[in-house]
């Protein structure tokens, strides 16, 4: 199915990155890790698989990185048959006092930096006539909550995004969609809650319910392994005419 093509996971160093990375590596996809912090123990954990892997470490906030990327990985790996942009950062203010440098940061790494990856990743899909851009949005994508004005319209962008190149390659072999996650238990989220924990003056444990509690009705964590698995379907010949989707995995968020 992906056996020996290349999968570009941008974040990938930990978290819905890395699961995601991990799962299609389990499918034989060569792998070509982003991300910053420790870069050994992920690389590992891929090489484990018995798959290439490759990694480059372009600040995804950056335009000229993110080209210098994209040439690593079609002069190693012949170019990216699979696509992941899951980059992204959060910062939570209301928006009369949310910095502006604050603002920029998430739209460039949430939003921009997969127009840049999908721009340069996309001729080369529709020279082989198969390609698969896979954008990891948020439920925020879909609903809005208090305090996330940045994350909020850089994730709705990243919707829009997905559908408006779907259509442009929807002839084509090349499928483009969106994954949804609501609350999923990485590093982002438990600063958020370790946050909160101080904040109240709470456990942490008391901290978790009350996050899910307010959002995710099934009160459970979305892991790193299902959304990877999903991905694994959407790289999939079944997925070969989902195109523009908004999948989203959120324990029932959106439904309310």
């Amino acid at each position: 199915m992906i056996k020996a093509k290349t999968a570009l996971v941008t974040g990938s160093t930990s978290g819905i990155g890395l699961g995601i990375a991990l799962s299609l590596a389990r499918q034989g996809a060569n792998i070509v890790l982003n991300g910053f912090g420790d870069v050994a123990g992920p690389k590992a954990q891929v090489e484990a698989l018995g798959v290439k892997v490759g990694y480059h470490g372009a600040d995804m906030s950056k335009p000229a990185d993110i080209a210098q990327m994209m040439d690593y990985v079609r002069n190693e790996f012949g170019g990216a048959d699979i696509l992941v942009n899951n980059a992204g950062i959060q910062h939570v203010a209301k928006v009369e006092d949310f910095p502006p440098e604050k603002w920029d940061a998430i739209i460039a790494i949430n939003l921009s930096s997969a127009f840049h990856t999908t721009r340069l990743a996309i001729p080369g899909m529709r020279a082989k006539n198969w390609g698969r851009v896979i954008n990891v949005a948020s439920t925020h994508g879909l609903v809005a909550s208090a305090q996330k004005s940045a994350y909020v319209a850089s994730k709705h962008g990243i919707v829009g995004f997905t559908k408006a190149v779907a259509l442009e390659t929807a002839t084509t072999g090349v499928t483009v969609n969106a994954i949804c996650p609501g609350w999923v238990l990485t590093p982002l989220v438990q600063k958020q809650i370790d946050d909160r924990a101080a904040r109240e003056g709470i456990t942490v444990d008391k901290a978790k319910v009350d996050l899910l509690g307010e959002k995710q009705p099934s009160l459970q964590f979305t892991t790193p392994e299902q959304l990877g698995e999903l991905a694994v379907f959407l790289c999939s010949p079944a997925a070969d005419n989902v195109r523009g989707v908004a999948w989203n995995v959120d324990g029932g968020w959106a439904a309310q």
